[in-house]
């Protein structure tokens, strides 16, 4: 009797469980799957010679068309994205990582796997790398939880710097 009873009831929740999997099944073909863009932002400056040997940027300029790379690596530590962006005319970086490919791996999340370096400034007087905030060597992103919604997708906003190149020659400071 148990056992006709406890083949009823499985009977029964199969009967249930069917009907609700196979709805899932039917997706309409117009729908279009939401995806997530990435996207690094920061600004890039001309150091002030007031400032030089510092990580200062107050009396700094933006540099217009200034060259950085964003540099990612798969949890074995091999390239998996590389691209440099230009700034716009305020020395603004909008730099859309189109071809980002993030594995299975929780090390290779941008936060944890890109960084930001300096590669080329437009100016001839200031062009000299300086290590604010990582520059040179590669600045870890930063969520900002800020995104931007789309109908058929959302970009997520990370930053990074802002960074600095400095001028080659700085007049000396005078003593007083």
């Amino acid at each position: 009797m148990a056992s006709s009873q406890l083949v009823l009831i499985v009977s029964l929740l199969l009967a249930l469980a069917v009907p609700l999997i196979t709805a899932y099944d039917k997706v309409p073909t117009n729908s279009v799957e939401k995806t997530d863009q990435m996207v690094v932002e920061g600004m890039v400056y001309c150091q002030s010679c007031d400032n030089y040997g510092s990580w200062s940027l107050s009396k700094a300029k933006p540099i217009a068309g200034a060259k950085v790379s964003v540099i990612c690596k798969n949890y074995k530590k091999r390239v998996s994205f590389y691209k440099a962006f230009k700034t716009d005319e305020t020395g603004y970086l909008f730099a859309e990582l189109d071809g980002f490919k993030m594995g299975h791996s929780y090390l290779d999340h941008p936060l944890h796997s890109c960084r930001v370096k300096l590669v080329d400034s437009p100016l001839e007087n200031c062009d000299v790398f300086t290590n604010v905030n990582y520059g040179i060597t590669g600045a870890r992103l930063r969520f900002l939880d800020k995104t931007l919604k789309r109908s058929n997708y959302d970009v997520v906003i990370y930053a990074a710097g802002p960074f600095a190149f400095r001028p080659a020659h700085c007049p000396p400071k005078p003593e007083y």
